[in-house]
């Protein structure tokens, strides 16, 4: 069972794997630690948004994926947990991007007491200041170059998802450039040249916000920058000049710290809370509290019977842990509604419906006098962070008393009655409840969709494999034929592999070969092979002659030195088997040299008699029948009657054994002192 953390990033994912000796990170086919973008690249600014979201429509611009409406009802969380249950993944437990690069922090050092995540997201046993800043905004304020295509090449990017995607690709590139130059020029041929002062100009929105979410830290945890013992970054954007000029600014000149992996802390701290849940893996036992970084509140319409009723309450406010359980108590005469929202819409990404959940009672039983119910509601925060209802009850109070003990003694004074026994039973209420979820038939529908994708991408990756195949042994074989594979190839083959090595090149490179199926790639590499592979077979054959010929005549040499030994470890061997082994021996090495010598007058351009799988065939005969008669192992030899093995001075007597002996050595007793049966009496 593999243990899996995913940091879900804005273009590339990043993938951390608990493996036995450590946390590593799962790297792609080109050996690099940045994962294939998301299907939707900027998917941690739409996740969650219904698909009217005014906000999501500059994103539309730059997606290169159809967006797909799930009716508004899967919020930020909730629909990571989807996406994982359509992908086939378990989610174990998601976690905030802050947490888990806390407990990236905390895991080398092995000493896991308290990790705490306040607002100001600081880990408290090594007070680091670690916030987030979203700076989203700095890849979308490069893709104006969309618009200088539009203008200088009439090229219209933005309605081609491919060359969207690419244009995504170049300008985090060249954020990179920028971040190491002050200048950098984008892409090929100097189409575009941009300096550093001109893409601060472009990201000078973006710069302007990143101070307010440093004040809001600040002003929540009631901390000073003097408390601040050093700042660590992490995340890519960070690396560049003009925000870490900002950050340093909002912090009072606070140096900036990197020492932290800003690609890897997010995903490995992720795998090693994941591992803490699994069986497979051993973790030092910590603890770990998450919080919630939005406040909750469940709204109701007020009771009849009681008009000063409060008709709102913060369940869980700003900074609760994760997870979380709170009892609700209400009084109520009959069915009643209960909404779940979240408390500042305006804090929220984007804008997000503040709406989560709402509750239904169905049925609320009667009090014992008819007046109001208490009604008890459990309210919980899951380790997911996604509030929900868990049950509603009702509690009824039975008192009995206990039976006194029976008095014996009349004249004893009168007992005092026995206390009362008070057994609280919990009666649950019937209700529903209407959720920021999916239905499982859609869901359903999704997987099956997803299967579909996934299918149809590993289709494409064989045909793409197959096509590769394809141009590799023409390019390959063509260039041997006139160097290694030339003493092995007959003139007329020759001319004919180069005919239809060059028609397959120019079919490859064509409009249908540039877009065949995987069955046509390879049905035209099984046609190239049918005539080059025998060449090559004959090549390789005679590389492995020499190999395999020595091997064969080093086994039969030694076992054939073992069976005409005259070791004494071979002494106990029975002569006919060791002339049986002898013959075999001689057997095969004949064959051999008659083979060689055939081999030697056939051409090399001529499939030869001699064949390097057949001398390792009678290698192996010759290792079968020999072994089980070289190893028989030696007789054990068996002491003459009469006769004891003696025995160390050491070993324990057997008493049982000497008594024994003592009786054999006792003289027999008289005739008359064998006691005899009484004789019969007649009278």
């Amino acid at each position: 069972m593999s243990v899996l953390g995913i940091d879900v990033s804005t273009l590339p994912s990043k993938i951390g794997v608990a493996r036995n000796r450590g946390i590593g990170t799962i790297l792609n086919e080109v050996s690099i630690v940045l994962l294939p973008a998301n299907t939707i690249s900027p998917l941690r600014r739409i996740i969650g948004r219904i698909i009217s979201d005014p906000d999501l429509e500059n994103e539309k611009k730059y997606l290169n994926a159809m967006l797909v409406d799930v009716n508004g009802t899967v919020a930020q969380r909730y629909g990571i947990l989807v996406k994982t249950a359509i992908a086939g993944l378990n989610a174990l437990r998601l976690i905030n991007d802050t947490t888990a690069t806390a407990l990236s922090w905390e895991s080398p050092k092995l000493t896991f007491r308290t990790l705490k995540t306040h607002p100001l997201r600081r880990a408290s046993s090594s007070s680091k200041v670690l916030y987030t800043i979203d700076t989203s905004d700095i890849d979308c304020a490069l893709q104006h170059f969309a618009k200088e295509f539009k203008t200088k090449y009439k090229i219209a990017v933005v309605s081609n998802p491919k060359a969207t995607f690419r244009l995504a690709v170049g300008c985090e590139r060249l954020k990179k450039v920028l971040s190491a130059n002050t200048e950098a020029i984008k892409r090929r041929r100097r189409l575009f040249q941009t300096s550093r002062d001109e893409y601060e100009q472009l990201i000078a929105l973006a710069l302007e916000r990143i101070s307010g979410p440093l004040e809001q830290a600040f002003a929540e945890s009631g901390l000073t920058g003097d408390q601040i013992g050093a700042v660590e970054l992490i995340g890519g954007s960070n690396r560049i000049p003009a925000v870490r000029a900002c950050i340093q600014a909002a912090l009072g000149g606070k140096p900036l710290s990197t020492t932290f992996n800003q690609d890897e802390a997010i995903s490995r701290g992720a795998t090693f809370a994941c591992a803490f849940f699994s069986p497979t893996f051993r973790v030092r036992e910590f603890h770990m509290r998450d919080i919630s970084h939005y406040p909750i509140q469940v709204c109701w319409e007020r009771s009849e019977a009681d008009p000063d009723e409060d008709t709102e309450l913060t369940v869980f406010p700003r900074g609760n842990s994760v997870p979380s359980t709170k009892v609700l108590t209400f009084y109520r005469k009959g069915p009643f509604d209960i909404e779940a929202r979240c408390l500042e819409p305006e804090g929220l990404p984007g804008r997000i419906h503040p709406w989560i959940a709402t509750f239904f009672t169905k049925n609320v039983p009667a009090g014992p006098r008819g007046d109001l119910t208490c009604v008890k509601l459990k309210t919980r925060l899951n380790l997911h962070g996604i509030m929900s209802f868990d049950s509603a009850y009702v509690e009824e109070v039975d008192e009995r008393e206990e039976t006194a003990p029976m008095d014996v003694d009349g004249d004893a004074a009168p007992a005092e009655a026995p206390p009362k026994k008070r057994r609280v039973k919990k009666i649950d209420v019937p209700f529903t409840t209407l959720a920021t979820s999916l239905d499982p038939v859609v869901l359903e529908k999704f997987k099956e969709q997803e299967a579909q994708m996934h299918a149809a991408d590993k289709l494409v990756q064989d045909t793409e494999d197959r096509k590769n195949a394809l141009e590799e042994y023409i390019y390959d074989t063509r260039g041997k034929l006139d160097d290694r594979y030339a003493p092995f190839v007959q003139p007329a083959e020759k001319t004919k592999l180069f005919g239809i090595l060059q028609e397959g090149e120019n079919w490859l490179y064509s409009e249908e070969g540039e877009d065949a199926t995987k069955s046509a790639y390879v049905g035209k590499l099984d046609a190239l092979k049918a005539v080059g592979d025998p060449i090559i077979a004959r090549y390789r054959e005679a590389e492995e002659y020499p190999r395999t010929i020595a091997e064969l005549r080093t086994t039969l040499k030694e076992y054939m030195s073992q069976a005409t030994s005259s070791d004494e470890k071979f002494a106990h061997l029975d002569p006919k088997d060791k002339n049986a082994v002898v013959e075999k021996c001689a057997t095969i090495q004949k064959w051999l040299e008659v083979q060689i010598a055939r081999q030697a007058e056939r051409p090399k351009n001529q499939d030869g008699v001699l064949k390097p799988v057949d001398i390792l065939k009678k290698k192996d005969a010759i290792i079968y029948f020999a072994i089980p008669i070289l190893t028989k192992p030696k007789p054990k030899s068996v002491p003459p009657n009469g006769t004891q093995t003696p025995q160390s001075g050491t070993q324990t007597p057997d008493p049982g054994a000497k008594q024994e002996k003592t009786q054999q050595e006792a003289p027999p007793k008289a005739e008359e002192d064998v006691p005899r049966p009484p004789e019969m009496d007649v009278d």
